[in-house]
């Protein structure tokens, strides 16, 4: 009896140390995760806790190394795929380690990457062509001409649509073969986003954002600040980026009509969204931004070292293209 009750003594305490640390685990667990601006906990809500979302993000940026002054980047749902101007190629990296699978070449002075769910296109600003790459392999499937200096295209499920700068049109091409499907005049274009039923492109004449239906017809222009470069759709609002205006313009998906003017206090360039905050490059103060959807407060301010360019998100983390540095940061 008396070793039945020593043993039970000894579970006992043994349960009481156990509770003792795992609570003092729980309170250091909470402890690192109290959002660093107000200090408040994490919240309690079960479905960011199901997606494991519901802890402060490390904000710590792992780097790797590309080819030289990389600029577009964009996500094929395994890979990050980065253009690099300098080095008339785009570079292949694993997302889940930054590993580099591959360096293809592409024209001369590589800009902007999008990926149609099987190809990877890459806009060539000093060659006025497009070229289209297996993201499996990286084989070159086609280059297609375009207009002068392409810059950010993006894909509306059948074509490629292609801003090109220095002409001040769009030229749209069949993402199954190349084929020309049209060309747009805007005036200027700079980037492309689509939501879904409308492309959106920035850079258009008179300080606006301009919206095509998908055979290219002109669904109205709306204005935003001065110079816009970047676009990002976010499930209901279109963001664009003005650079020379420092601000960013949220306009409501379904007519266009301004929902907010933010002052961002850089030059603001190109956009990304990650379901939760809008983040925005800026090459000339050489910082990345993050923005609350809802009310565009800036919730972090990071450095990024030299030239801030390309900017997407792979679904867990934020890639940026550092043009001066050579590297893309994954945050």
């Amino acid at each position: 009896m008396k070793r039945a009750i020593g043993g039970i003594s000894l579970v006992l305490a043994v349960l009481a140390l156990a509770g003792f640390i795992a609570g003092q685990v729980q309170k250091t667990s909470q402890t690192a995760q109290l959002n660093p601006a107000t200090g408040a906990p994490p919240p309690s809500n079960p479905l960011k806790v199901a997606l494991l979302k519901w802890y402060t993000a490390n904000t710590v940026p792992t780097t790797f190394p590309v080819g030289d002054q990389p600029e577009g980047v964009a996500f094929d749902g395994e890979n990050i795929w980065v253009a690099n101007n300098g080095a008339n190629s785009v570079s292949k990296l694993r997302a889940n380690d930054g590993a580099l699978l591959g360096t293809f070449k592409v024209g001369f002075a590589p800009l902007g990457v999008v990926f149609d769910g099987a190809n990877v296109w890459v806009t060539n600003e000093g060659d006025a062509d497009i070229t289209k790459l297996r993201a499996s392999d990286g084989t070159v499937r086609g280059t297609f001409s375009v207009g002068v200096q392409p810059e950010f295209p993006a894909f509306d499920g059948t074509n490629i649509w292609v801003p090109n700068f220095v002409d001040g049109t769009v030229t749209i091409l069949r993402a199954s073969d190349g084929k020309k499907m049209g060309t747009i005049s805007t005036g200027g274009a700079f980037a492309a986003a689509f939501d879904g039923t409308y492309m959106w492109v920035t850079g258009t004449a008179g300080n606006t954002v301009t919206r095509f239906r998908p055979d290219g017809s002109n669904a109205g222009s709306f204005p935003v600040g001065y110079v816009s470069e970047g676009v990002v759709y976010d499930g209901s609002s279109i963001w664009v980026a003005n650079y020379e205006s420092g601000t960013i313009t949220k306009l409501r998906e379904s007519d266009g009509k301004l929902l907010g003017n933010f002052n961002v206090t850089v030059a603001p360039s190109l956009l990304a969204f990650d379901g939760q905050s809008i983040w925005v490059s800026s090459p000339d103060q050489g910082v990345v931004v993050r923005l609350r959807p809802s009310d565009g407060a800036q919730l972090d301010y990071f450095g990024a070292r030299v030239s801030p360019a390309g900017i997407a998100f792979d679904g867990a983390n934020i890639w940026v293209a550092a043009t001066g540095s050579n590297i893309v940061y994954k945050f």
